[in-house]
């Protein structure tokens, strides 16, 4: 396949989407933590937690806590890590 060439418009929207890509994964998880709270059917609520384990591992959350998370599956113990990974990252800034 052959490398596709961007202009360098397109290569900093690239650039700038993967250096904010931790910064995004963390928005999206507070909409499914909201999205997880007004969910009706189990269904719905299955397929949220798959998409919270994605975006769980794209952060590089610890397996630990991630299994701990998943295992309860407790949107008040989401809610509260989240919290403090919107602080820790905030901090970094």
């Amino acid at each position: 396949m052959a490398q596709q060439e961007y202009s360098d418009y397109q290569q900093d929207v690239i650039a700038n989407y993967y250096r904010h890509l931790d910064t995004l994964t963390l928005h999206k998880l507070q909409a499914l933590v909201s999205e997880l709270y007004v969910a009706e059917t189990d269904a719905k609520r299955h397929q949220l937690w798959r998409r919270v384990r994605k975006a769980m591992d794209r952060l590089n959350v610890p397996s630990a806590l991630v299994e701990h998370i998943m295992s309860g599956k407790d949107v008040e113990v989401l809610a509260k890590n989240l919290q403090d990974w919107l602080r820790h990252a905030q901090a970094k800034r």
